[in-house]
């Protein structure tokens, strides 16, 4: 009996060490350090392309700034590392900061953000080591404010 609830136990410990350290190995990582949202400010379209002026807000929830160097939507064209163009924007610790942006975006995505399916950015972010990365960030529509 005893040899079997030390099989047990010894099952069980690497899940437990797993889950005690989990957090931390989250915390420590860079995953998930902007969400956002957006608004259209302003839409005109001719013919299969709808040219759109977003309201982005980029929430920071890391405790270091992040700067934001280059950006693209990330949708249906799934631009390259080419597409993106400079966007200069830093967002201080546990804060947000605005932006907006002009985009040439298929008419048939446009269609699907009012359906409520939001825009993706892709972002090239610089980290606080020096270290270059990118990420994509869902956007959420922002209801009930007119962006300025």
């Amino acid at each position: 009996m005893n040899s079997r609830c030390f099989l047990r136990s010894t099952c069980w410990l690497p899940l437990v060490a797993w889950l005690a350290i989990a957090p931390q190995i989250g915390q420590s990582s860079d995953v998930r350090r902007l969400s956002g949202s957006y608004q259209v400010v302003r839409e005109a379209g001719a013919g299969p392309q709808s040219r759109v002026q977003l309201h982005l807000r980029l929430s920071n929830q890391r405790g270091e700034d992040l700067r934001i160097q280059r950006i693209a939507l990330w949708d249906f064209s799934h631009p390259a590392r080419e597409s993106m163009r400079a966007c200069l924007l830093v967002i201080h610790a546990r804060s947000s900061a605005d932006t907006t942006q002009d985009f040439t975006v298929p008419r048939s995505e446009y269609k699907s953000w009012q359906r409520g399916k939001g825009p993706r950015l892709l972002l090239e972010v610089l980290l606080p080591s020096g270290r270059t990365t990118t990420e994509a960030v869902e956007l959420n529509a922002i209801s009930g404010r007119k962006a300025n």
